[in-house]
């Protein structure tokens, strides 16, 4: 007789092998010495994070205008944090000695750049144009909100201008068409030249003189890419406003002497404002003049080279306090009389540069990184270097390089810091000196956590999103 054979069900896996069970026995004891250092780091976490706990929260005083209400806290025995300090000076933490009347240009600034920021960093997300409209006109209706109407029509151009430019092009209109390759090379630069002036003396003719220079040659730079390129998206006229109208916007916004605007020395800023100046100019400028230095240290032109790795060896050779140093005491002593030049702007150079020394380094290692063939095939197909660097060799690089470069990234971020020792107070350096008030001594720790607080959110938020960039951008060969 043939019987027939069935199965039994799965039995389900052992529990130190699956489940959450089977994590804590593989992560923390998997062996004598993990078990050890679990439970000694386990004894760390118990003797620390609840006394923290209570002092930072549970027994902190929140509510209260004055240190008095501190002291009354203080006083009945309960021993916590003082986040009365904090609530009382964040506007000093945040703008520095920026005027209080003044700083809504601040946080126009800031929105402007946000809003310009997002459909870059998050191109998948906005790759729908409705959500690009939702978030334009949520940001149109913010700024007439909480500015002004003139504020909510410099972000409308700004962020739907784009989209009228998106694959507008000349190229091979006008006068190129009708002469040779040269010749129609110089009158479309002609052609920007004429509407670059003819803005110029539209805006200084209006009466604003010190706005018509800048307006002139953004709008002559801007119309390079109508009348040379073949057309761009509308993500990439972003990161030309970006990089052109925004930094324009935002220097006669936070200067001011134009359109009525009151002047404001940049010795009045501070805090996280000037933290965020200082970072954000080092990275977008540190980052271009890196890709040229790598790729000048590794050019066939003997000159060229030298140079490149003379100043990558010299710049990586000292630290950045005497860059500061230098830039900020010594530079204005090799001016000629009567020349000088603001002390932030001497920083944010500073900066620039010496970043921008090691992030060549960092391309270098990706430019090398990239196989030999790679360079042949763009050859093969007779581009120019400049064609075969901009859409084949560094394209690669960047993905290769992102954690490096987010780790320089960082570093400057923190770095940010040091120009206190050229009289610039940071978020770090406003923290020391509001510790410095006869009417709030005493709260060192609650200064010191705080900035911390801030730069680790910070830091965290550019950690993560350049993981998010590594697997977006992660080769993956089969």
């Amino acid at each position: 007789m043939v019987r027939k054979w069935t199965p039994k069900p799965s039995l389900p896996p052992p529990v130190l092998e699956g489940g959450a069970w089977g994590w804590i026995y593989r992560n923390l004891f998997s062996s004598p010495m993990n078990t050890v250092l679990t439970l000694i780091g386990a004894a760390l976490l118990i003797v620390t994070i609840p006394p923290f706990i209570r002092w930072a929260i549970l027994d902190a005083t929140w509510m209260g205008g004055s240190r008095a209400a501190c002291d009354k806290v203080a006083h009945s025995g309960t021993v916590g944090a003082c986040w009365v300090f904090i609530k009382v000076r964040i506007g000093l933490f945040l703008y520095g000695f920026y005027p209080d009347s003044e700083r809504w240009r601040v946080n126009l600034t800031i929105l402007v750049l946000s809003l310009g920021l997002l459909p870059i960093l998050a191109p998948t997300f906005f790759a729908n144009r409705r959500r690009q409209i939702s978030i334009g006109v949520i940001g149109v209706g913010v700024a007439w909100a909480l500015f002004s109407i003139p504020a909510a029509v410099f972000v409308l151009f700004f962020l739907f201008l784009p989209f009228g430019l998106a694959g507008v092009s000349f190229k091979g209109r006008w006068f190129s068409t009708l002469t040779g390759r040269f010749a129609g090379i110089l009158l479309n630069g002609l052609l920007s030249l004429i509407f670059g002036l003819v803005v110029y003396l539209a805006i200084k003719t209006a009466g604003a003189g010190p706005l018509a220079a800048p307006a002139g040659i953004l709008s002559f730079l801007l119309s390079l890419p109508l009348l040379f390129s073949k057309g761009f998206g509308a993500l990439a006229w972003r990161w030309l406003f970006l990089f052109s109208i925004f930094p324009a916007f935002a220097f006669f916004m936070l200067i001011g002497g134009v359109l009525g605007l009151a002047h404001v020395e940049t010795h009045y800023w501070g805090g996280l404002f000037l933290t965020l100046v200082v970072a954000g100019t080092g990275m977008a400028t540190a980052l271009p003049i890196g890709v040229f230095l790598a790729l000048g240290r590794r050019s066939e032109m003997p000159v060229i080279r030298i140079l490149c790795v003379a100043f990558i060896e010299f710049v990586r050779g000292v630290p950045l306090v005497s860059v500061l140093f230098m830039a900020s005491v010594m530079f204005p002593l090799f001016l000629p009389e009567g020349m000088q030049f603001d002390k932030l702007l001497r920083a944010l150079v500073g900066i620039s540069f010496f970043y921008a020394a090691y992030m060549a380094e960092v391309l270098r290692g990706g430019l090398q990184a990239i196989p030999r063939g790679q360079y042949e095939a763009a050859q093969a197909l007779g581009w120019s270097y400049w064609k075969m660097m901009w859409l084949i060799i560094l394209p690669q690089t960047l993905r290769i390089v992102i954690p490096g470069l987010a780790n320089n990234f960082l570093s400057l971020l923190k770095d940010t810091t040091l120009v206190a020792v050229i009289g610039l107070l940071d978020l770090l350096g406003i923290a020391k000196a509001a510790m410095a008030d006869v009417e709030w001594l005493g709260f060192t720790k609650e200064a010191y956590i705080f900035a911390a607080v801030v730069f680790w959110m910070f830091c965290f938020g550019m950690s993560r999103y350049s993981i998010h960039l590594e697997k977006k951008y992660h080769a993956r060969y089969r």
